[in-house]
């Protein structure tokens, strides 16, 4: 059963790869002399769906986003890189409303605990305050860094090839030790020191091809926390990580977008982003909840393997 499973995730990987190589085919791209590069259509939902179907799988959508503009050819002027850069970040608000929608009971108790007192809700709020300190702190200091050194394929096709070998060292040990993954502590257990340990994990994700969903998930778990309440906390704090980067970018890098990128092609990629990332979520909770991680780390590999082949081989 399970081999099926990684035979399926090597066809998607090569799937994905061939649908992003014939998108730069048969949409050349051609900017405007003041830009350098647009932003057609079919770019656009090509970018939306990469971006809604890998944001929440511990597989780096910023990885694929990255590959996915390289194949297709956007950027090559210091202008344009910059717009698609952002727009990589801030095409992250159709995944964060698939977020809201999926888990909109949790997002209403937040509320009742910042404004009637609710005490669930405020643990919660408290919780995801601390989670995702690190990352503004660390974001901050190193955002230049990070943009300049690392938002790159080979630095994402490391990324991809380290986070599938954890995954699948990590699988092997709870195999070997018999290690239930879903008796673990629930969301409503997860104390601050915990909420800061999962928060510093996520740092690691700064890394292109690392995965924000990897690096919370395997922290909450590395914490004692149930694989199901490991993966919600995942999407929470991502809605709360994601929303405040794309806010930062899209106030930084607002201008650039709209001078180089066409409105309706920017909303197209926001509207095929939140209807893939809530077919993606509904799978991987059914899937993770019978499955576990391993078929991330093969499917990690082997797209690290297809990338290199096309970009350096």
């Amino acid at each position: 059963m399970r081999f099926r499973y990684y035979i399926k995730g090597l066809v998607i990987a090569l799937a994905l790869t061939i649908l992003m190589t014939g998108s730069a085919v048969s949409t050349p791209v051609a900017g405007p002399a003041s830009s350098g590069s647009a932003l057609t259509p079919v770019q656009a939902i090509v970018l939306g769906v990469v971006e809604g179907l890998t944001e929440y799988l511990p597989v780096s959508s910023t990885g694929h986003l990255l590959v996915a503009k390289a194949l297709m050819g956007l950027g090559g002027s210091a202008g344009s890189d910059a717009a698609i850069n952002a727009y990589i970040v801030v095409i992250q608000f159709g995944a964060i409303l698939a977020i809201l929608v999926i888990c909109l009971k949790r997002f209403v108790s937040l509320y009742r605990g910042v404004f009637q007192g609710d005490p669930a809700g405020r643990q919660l709020m408290t919780n995801l305050i601390f989670a995702f300190l690190p990352a503004v702190v660390i974001g901050l200091a190193l955002e230049g860094q990070i943009k300049s050194r690392l938002f790159g394929t080979y630095p994402v096709i490391i990324g991809w090839v380290a986070g599938g070998i954890v995954i699948l060292v990590f699988a092997f040990l709870c195999r070997h030790r018999s290690i239930d993954l879903h008796r673990g502590k629930p969301m409503e257990a997860i104390t601050i020191r915990m909420a800061l340990f999962i928060g510093v994990a996520q740092c690691l994700a700064m890394w292109p091809g690392v995965s924000r969903s990897l690096a919370t998930i395997l922290g909450a778990l590395f914490m004692g926390v149930s694989m199901t309440a490991a993966v919600e906390f995942s999407f929470l704090l991502g809605a709360v990580t994601l929303s405040a980067a794309s806010a930062y970018d899209l106030l930084k890098h607002g201008n650039e977008m709209m001078q180089v990128f066409d409105f309706s092609s920017m909303a197209l990629g926001l509207v095929f982003a939140f209807v893939s990332a809530v077919l993606s979520v509904k799978w991987m909770v059914g899937y993770l909840n019978r499955y576990g991680l391993e078929l991330f780390g093969y499917y990690r590999i082997a797209i690290a393997g297809v990338a290199w082949l096309v970009f350096f081989a």
